[in-house]
């Protein structure tokens, strides 16, 4: 900003333009859209299946046929995307529900497509919640408990990639944070006859305490150890750039940083190093402290979600994943 080209107190009063909603509302730099919306979805096999998350609520574990009625609901308020997480039966070393053609997620997304064709699905391409250990890969057993295989990993992130889109998923979203996982994925699309199929690379994931409430929604917590080993250490900042840049030669069409409000700068410096559609996933217990907090009536429930989506889509955010999501777009509409 060049200072020289503005006028001076009593000339220029900053406060004319903040007189009322409407002129505040008229100027204003950042702005949030139902457009920028995802809200993710918990799908489990059974019917009339509706299991609340204890730590999330108004969160549920649903079967496909309650999970379609769920994302109809938030699509009326005109939420253009949800995202899917799958929770199987069964588990095994091998992940197997993950990459099945009648997997959970897959039978979600056939029926998401014929009920829902407008609306956008997103599934999350990952090995953890189907793996007996509750990690991301493949792993190989030593006196620690076991060591997380990246290269063997990669040719079942693929398959289930690959099962998704057959299934009719219109974005793919790798989070397992294996090296080389987004190349595996494209490769692999591109052969089997799914070239326009874009990825939304979890691309610079860290490894949080802000997940917690997540594991209970997605049973997914680790049997042994943790995921620092893969996910990123929220250190780093410089290490992000060079994920998303990976990412990005490796065939990402869309990158997201998780969490998000903790790491606004990330956004900030990804969204303005590359430039490529950037999404920000506000997760588990972003939502739950503030699900908590209005319960006690310590804060204005609406106020704070708004203005926290708001600093993500000022530090850059394109996308905006939220368990909020439809209560966001009715919020919006009163607008």
């Amino acid at each position: 900003m060049n200072l020289q080209f503005l006028a001076n107190f009593p000339a220029l009063r900053l406060r004319r333009l903040r007189q009322s909603g409407p002129l505040r509302r008229l100027v204003a730099e950042t702005r949030l859209s139902v457009a920028q919306l995802v809200l993710p979805l918990f799908v489990r096999p059974g019917r009339k299946v509706r299991r609340p998350v204890q730590a999330m609520p108004g969160v549920f574990q649903l079967s496909a046929d309650e999970l379609v009625r769920e994302a109809a609901r938030a699509h009326e308020t005109d939420v253009p995307a949800v995202l899917l997480f799958g929770i199987p039966d069964a588990k095994d070393a091998k992940a197997s529900g993950a990459y099945a053609s009648n997997g959970v997620v897959q039978q979600a997304v056939r029926l998401l497509k014929k009920e829902l064709p407008e609306l956008l699905v997103i599934t999350d391409v990952c090995l953890c919640e189907y793996m007996e250990h509750g990690h991301c890969g493949i792993v190989q057993r030593d006196k620690k408990g076991g060591q997380v295989l990246n290269d063997p990993s990669l040719k079942l992130l693929a398959q289930t990639a690959v099962s998704h889109a057959a299934a009719g998923a219109d974005i793919l979203a790798p989070s397992d944070m294996m090296d080389g996982r987004v190349r595996a994925i494209r490769e692999r699309l591109d052969q089997e006859g799914f070239a326009d199929t874009p990825i939304l690379s979890y691309a610079a994931k860290f490894a949080s305490a802000f997940y917690g409430p997540f594991r209970e929604a997605a049973e997914s917590a680790p049997q042994f150890g943790d995921r620092r080993g893969y996910q990123m250490d929220a250190a780093n900042a410089a290490e992000a750039l060079r994920e998303v840049a990976l990412d990005i030669q490796e065939g990402a069409d869309m990158v997201m940083v998780k969490p998000a409000l903790a790491y606004l700068d990330i956004i900030y410096r990804i969204k303005t190093e590359f430039g490529y559609p950037t999404a920000a996933y506000a997760v588990s217990a972003e939502y739950s402290m503030v699900k908590a907090a209005a319960a006690n009536k310590w804060i204005d429930e609406k106020a704070v979600v708004l203005e926290s989506l708001l600093a993500m889509r000022r530090a850059g955010a394109d996308i905006l994943i939220t368990y909020a999501a439809a209560e966001v777009a009715h919020w919006l509409r009163e607008q």
